[in-house]
């Protein structure tokens, strides 16, 4: 069997109340680091909005797909960061590939909407204000989406 390699696109959905509380998740395989829902498209023709609402429910149990009353919440920032891919991650992906291309989503919840997580990708999820989240955050990349949240949230 062919094994099969991540694929370089991905999305970053900051979730958020419109309090701008924002929520981040401790990732299982790295302790300590805390960030929004990522995750790598599972194949090239699925949309960077499929693949938003794909992860929002894999990783937090939050359904933001059409249809769903959080649906209209699901924002397309209309950014992207290319970053390099962290050297501990690397062999996720094909030979040769080094960097990734993030496309970011904003996705405003009512307070108190409830998050169960999936043991495999996170251990812990916390709401912060939305400066402290950014403080918080590991990757450099989701802390610039987050301190964006005030302009895109208006």
């Amino acid at each position: 069997m062919a094994r099969s390699f991540k694929i370089p696109q991905s999305v970053l959905v900051v979730i958020h109340t419109p309090a701008l509380e924002v929520l981040l998740i401790n990732r299982a395989d790295a302790p300590g680091f805390w960030q929004s829902v990522t995750g790598s498209k599972d194949d090239e023709g699925e949309s960077f909005e499929q693949t938003a609402v794909r992860e929002v429910a894999e990783e937090t149990a939050i359904a933001c797909a059409p249809g769903t009353p959080l649906h209209a919440g699901l924002r397309d920032w209309r950014l992207e960061n290319v970053y390099d891919i962290y050297p501990r991650w690397r062999h996720r992906y094909a030979p040769g590939v080094m960097r990734n291309t993030e496309h970011v989503f904003g996705l405003c919840v009512p307070d108190g909407t409830p998050v169960t997580l999936n043991p495999r990708e996170h251990s812990a999820y916390r709401w912060l204000p939305w400066r402290e989240a950014a403080d918080a955050c590991f990757s450099p990349s989701n802390a610039e989406a987050i301190l964006l949240l005030p302009q895109f949230a208006a």
